[in-house]
């Protein structure tokens, strides 16, 4: 039956990919994108913030917890995306959660000091989306957020703290983690992050012709119609680029 109301959505920025999610991802939903380490999930998480800026002028956040900001920015303009450009307009914030753990000062303007306990970590988190408005999120990544908080016992507790307050914050979030035995089914780190997003995409690499290629599967995605295949990417001078066709490979 076909449904009688409508989803507002939010379209990606990621050529090709709006094609398999009815046009977008659902305003508000949290996605986790899992996968193995080098198959493109950063990527993919600072070009959803980036280009909603850039094409549809909705601001965002990134929350980096595995490499520093200077590092993310400096490694994100071989794309082309000047992400400071966009800082000082107040358009982009990036959340530096690396720098005090490695114990280095940090120039950023917004840092995640040490000992931060899981409250404290989302108050701030709230501080900053809050101040620019934002409607975009990215969170790199969630095991990081573990180790970052010491909370691997209760990881469970955190992810559910973390979701609450981005529901209540009503942004449409990217979390990343990782998928450390995709061949045995094990699709996250923890076994449970999946359970609390609305929307699970893997990225995976397959053999052809004696070399590796990227790809994606949408295992689940509320409030939309998805095809539960593999749909081949890569990642081009300009960013990632989906084929729905599936014919590049």
């Amino acid at each position: 039956m076909a449904r009688d109301y409508h989803v507002d959505r939010v379209k990606s920025g990621i050529q090709g990919f709006d094609e398999l999610i009815e046009g977008g991802f659902p305003r508000g939903t949290t996605v986790l994108v899992t996968g193995p380490t080098g198959s493109g999930k950063t990527t993919f998480g600072v070009q959803f913030v980036y280009k909603g800026v850039e094409l549809y002028n909705e601001p965002g956040v990134i929350v980096t917890l595995e490499e520093r900001a200077q590092d993310l920015r400096r490694e994100m303009k071989a794309f082309g995306w000047d992400i400071e450009k966009y800082e000082e307009e107040g358009k982009l914030a990036i959340i530096d959660g690396v720098s005090s753990v490695v114990g280095l000062p940090s120039e950023e303007k917004f840092v995640l000091e040490n000992n931060l306990n899981v409250g404290d970590f989302l108050r701030y988190l709230y501080r900053v989306v809050k101040a620019i408005n934002a409607q975009r999120l990215l969170i790199d990544s969630i095991p990081s957020i573990a180790f970052r908080l010491k909370e691997e016992q209760n990881i469970r507790n955190v992810l559910l703290q973390l979701n609450t307050i981005l529901l209540e914050m009503g942004v449409t979030s990217i979390l990343t983690t990782e998928a450390p035995d995709l061949a045995h089914g094990k699709i996250s780190r923890y076994g449970m992050e999946e359970y609390i997003a609305r929307g699970v995409i893997l990225f995976d690499f397959m053999e052809r012709n004696v070399e590796l290629k990227r790809y994606l599967l949408i295992r689940k995605m509320r409030e939309t119609k998805h095809q539960m295949k593999k749909f081949p990417f890569e990642i081009t001078e300009e960013g990632i680029v989906v084929y729905p066709s599936g014919e590049v490979y």
